[in-house]
């Protein structure tokens, strides 16, 4: 499992750049494409993940309405909060499903880097962005030849 991590992680930057320098927009973090790619095939994880990431952006929104938050501060604070979220989604996730289909989100820290980048370039273009290369990096990983087994 590690060796094919690496490798989507490792495509998922080269092809992340790419895209950034051909078209401006950036895929909602530098490692988040990698990680999507290997859950390609769980698409309600992809969903939660993504829903995850937009509650934190709209809390962390909030906050900044009465707290001053940015930059560094700002980024930490959307990260933090994505992982709180998911902790407690997965805590809580056999209230929501049965225990056999529990609810999940993608890694600890891959809803904070999708809401941040929200939170710098749009809702849809960060969704959009980071499928897209999500998918295309699957696609190189199938034409490698490589068997994904999570």
């Amino acid at each position: 499992m590690s060796e094919v991590l690496a490798l989507s992680i490792g495509v998922g930057l080269v092809v992340g750049l790419l895209f950034t320098e051909f078209f401006g927009i950036s895929s909602g973090g530098l490692v988040v494409p990698g990680y999507i790619a290997l859950f390609l095939d769980r698409p309600i994880d992809i969903i939660v993940t993504f829903l995850v990431a937009f509650l934190a952006f709209s809390i962390v929104r909030v906050m900044s309405l009465f707290l001053i938050v940015y930059g560094k501060r700002r980024t930490a604070l959307m990260i933090l909060v994505g992982y709180l979220l998911g902790m407690l989604l997965k805590e809580n996730s056999s209230f929501f499903m049965n225990v056999d289909n529990s609810l999940s989100i993608i890694g600890f820290i891959i809803p904070g880097l999708i809401a941040t980048w929200m939170d710098r370039q749009g809702t849809v273009q960060t969704i959009a962005s980071t499928l897209t290369i999500a998918i295309i990096v699957k696609l190189i990983i199938i034409m490698l030849g490589i068997e994904v087994v999570l």
